[in-house]
């Protein structure tokens, strides 16, 4: 055969355009990749909790006492595990030997533990 023959041409050309159908599966990863990648992308997302001064936490004293009393309607911020929270509702009763709170929304009865309340906010 000679070279520059019409047949090599179609040659060569197939080979080259074999390769570029292919696709390298790269996604392909062991569970364990996988587990530890879910793993390390919520301890990235972690936010540190808040520190709290007295004054912080006579405001958000202040804020429940009043809405309990006014029976107003309130947005909590919470701070649990490294992720914030929002619970909103009005004060059904709080237990301060348990050191809980009863939020009452339109649906639910939520007990929300004192200690992990970072910001109240009357809505009303």
């Amino acid at each position: 055969m000679m070279p520059g023959s019409h047949k090599e041409m179609e040659i060569s050309k197939y080979s080259l355009d074999v390769r570029r159908g292919v696709k390298w599966k790269t996604s392909m990863m062991l569970p364990e990749h996988v587990k530890m990648l879910r793993e390390y992308g919520s301890e990235v997302k972690k936010e540190d909790r808040p520190d709290l001064n007295e004054w912080d936490l006579e405001a958000i004293h202040d804020c429940l006492k009043s809405a309990s009393v006014q029976n107003s309607d309130i947005k909590i911020k919470m701070w649990r595990d490294g992720h914030f929270f929002y619970n909103r509702g009005t004060i059904e009763s709080i237990d301060l030997t348990r050191r809980t709170l009863e939020l009452e929304d339109p649906f639910y009865l939520y007990l929300l533990k004192l200690d992990e309340i970072v910001d109240v906010t009357i809505m009303d």
